[in-house]
């Protein structure tokens, strides 16, 4: 498991890369130098609040979001089939309450 360090490196990191920023960028746009994101990013030094802040703020991301430990794939495919399974559920029963609403509405027009 990932200590905070280790967690705040890879998130930092894979985020400056989804911005398309090289090192030298980064530390450019939240005002610290290339040496130090370098730093960060091999888990060798964590920053203080106020350069986390100007960090997420360079790559648009919330400051939790560098601070999240992501899922393994099979947790994230799991997450995703239950949310599935849960819809589905929630439609089945809209349609089934639906039909027998529809069949009491014929019920009672045929004893009329």
């Amino acid at each position: 498991m990932d200590n905070i360090r280790e967690t705040f490196a890879r998130n930092l990191r894979e985020n400056r890369r989804k911005c398309g920023l090289t090192q030298a960028q980064l530390a450019e746009k939240a005002e610290v130098s290339t040496h130090y994101i370098a730093l960060i990013e091999l888990a060798r030094n964590i920053p203080k609040v106020d350069t986390i802040e100007r960090l997420a703020n360079a790559l648009n991301v919330e400051i939790y979001e560098l601070f999240i430990v992501p899922l393994s794939p099979a947790m994230e495919i799991k997450k995703l089939q239950e949310s599935v399974i849960a819809k589905l559920k929630d439609i089945v029963k809209e349609s089934v309450d639906e039909a027998f609403e529809q069949e009491r509405k014929r019920q009672k027009k045929r004893k009329q």
